[in-house]
């Protein structure tokens, strides 16, 4: 098991830098597929698809209001916020015909339902393409993983040494306050090395690693949030993981999950602290 989860960790690893290298088009579509795949298995769990009837209508328009989110995001820039709202304005309008015509086949919460996996997933996934968009974002981009992905090593590797009081005793046992410090902690450290080993020679600006080391530490509260919800939406549905796409890990969202509520936190304060950067 051990094997087959470094194997898939190095695999998802070289995919995710290829993508934040080449950011653009090759961005784009690299999350394009994670957001599609990560919405799916999201509906498949709350019930939009089941297996043997295929995706409802709400399903349909979610992700067709994916792939033109992504599309407008990229043809016309990170900075058009407001044409982007247009795109989810329209899918809830979307929805709610499709559950206004096709009355009573649906009930209302599973239009809710469908809304939000789009909001949740896709749109909040995308704020990683927005966050690579701003200036000195090819470096930038990478404090969103390392506010996720190494918070959560840290803060398993800290709650392991020292964890005695639970963060959700109830949701997640052997989550703990300890740990979750040690996430943030851990998540920090690893930004400032990063940033003075990677970025300091190649941005210009004042105390650029002192900014990146709160942002990350700020991204890596965030991001703890998100594995929370994450786990209980699966306890609420009674699913151990999202899916078995990547081996050892589970499914997209297994994995994705608390990347989606670092990423929009990163972005606004990557944008706020551009003009000092």
């Amino acid at each position: 098991m051990f094997l087959k989860r470094l194997i898939s960790g190095i695999i998802l690893l070289a995919i995710v830098t290829l993508m934040n290298i080449m950011g653009g088009p090759v961005m784009d579509v690299f999350l394009l597929i994670i957001s599609l795949v990560g919405l799916f298995e999201f509906y498949r769990m709350v019930g939009v698809y089941v297996r043997g009837r295929g995706i409802n209508v709400f399903g349909v328009i979610g992700i067709g209001g994916t792939v033109v989110y992504f599309a407008v995001g990229y043809l016309l820039g990170s900075a058009t916020l407001n044409d982007l709202m247009l795109v989810i304005v329209g899918v809830i309008i979307g929805m709610m015909a499709a559950y206004v015509f096709t009355f009573p086949k649906y009930d209302g919460m599973m239009a809710m339902k469908s809304f939000f996996g789009f909001v949740y997933i896709p749109v909040m996934l995308h704020f990683i393409y927005m966050t690579r968009e701003l200036p000195n974002g090819e470096y930038t981009v990478w404090i969103i993983y390392i506010a996720s992905w190494m918070c959560d090593t840290s803060a398993y590797c800290v709650g392991m040494l020292l964890g005695k009081h639970k963060l959700a005793p109830v949701l997640s046992p052997k989550k703990s306050i300890e740990g979750a410090i040690g996430g943030v902690a851990g998540s920090a450290i690893i930004a400032f090395l990063y940033s003075v080993l990677l970025v300091n020679n190649k941005v210009a600006g004042q105390y650029v690693t002192w900014i990146l080391v709160v942002i990350c530490a700020l991204g890596a509260v965030v991001s703890q949030i998100g594995d929370l919800a994450a786990s209980a939406f699966k306890r609420d549905y009674e699913i151990k993981d999202y899916g078995d796409l990547i081996p050892g890990h589970g499914g997209i969202m297994d994995r994705f999950d608390s990347v989606i509520f670092a990423a929009p936190m990163i972005y606004l304060l990557c944008h706020f602290f551009t003009r000092i950067m």
